[in-house]
């Protein structure tokens, strides 16, 4: 396993003095495997955010939504999401078939507010055994989690939820279009589903 922190992080925490801080994180509040309480949270969630990277270094960062499930934690140390019909561009789905590291941010806003950080390698899935759990998914990622860390909620703000996406596919209903698709600069290009 690699190690937590990256030499210029080690460096710049002992610039800043917070090198034992730092390390005490490190040794109480890193895990490997879910513990409970954050596989409560990822089943959850809503949304997520992913970063990826090509392997020439081109960095995509993206928000990652659906209904309660099409996330979730799947064994000790892998969790799962569906990958939905998008835009078409495929930028996270490219990134990761190019270079499997990803970092994934869960944020609670609301009531107990949590963030949670998972480092780790994805691959993608179209294998009918796991796509089958995730109704309307293209494929599958799944995420063989290295790191895991609860991290500082001191700035997150309050959020108040008012409805799930209309465009959240989920068993037995079709999401509309989305309006941008019928663009006329734009729907010709458009794959019909």
């Amino acid at each position: 396993m690699r190690n937590f922190y990256s030499e210029n992080q080690l460096r710049i925490q002992k610039l800043n003095g917070s090198e034992r801080i730092a390390k005490q994180l490190e040794d109480t509040r890193l895990m490997i495997e879910f513990n409970d309480d954050v596989a409560q949270i990822v089943n959850s969630s809503l949304f997520f955010f992913i970063a990826t990277s090509s392997g020439d270094r081109n960095l995509e960062c993206s928000y990652k939504g659906g209904n309660e499930g099409f996330v979730r934690v799947m064994s000790d140390n892998e969790l799962a999401f569906a990958n939905y019909d998008g835009n078409g561009m495929y930028k996270t789905l490219g990134n990761i078939d190019e270079n499997p590291e990803v970092a994934l941010l869960f944020i609670q806003f609301n009531g107990d507010k949590r963030r949670i950080r998972i480092n780790g390698r994805a691959r993608i899935s179209t294998d009918k055994e796991i796509t089958q759990h995730f109704p309307k998914a293209e494929s599958v990622i799944i995420v063989e989690a290295e790191f895991i860390f609860p991290n500082c909620p001191r700035h997150i703000h309050t959020m108040r939820f008012e409805e799930n996406s209309i465009y959240s596919p989920t068993e037995g209903y079709t999401p509309p279009e989305p309006y941008w698709k019928s663009k006329p600069d734009l729907a010709p290009y458009v794959k019909k589903r």
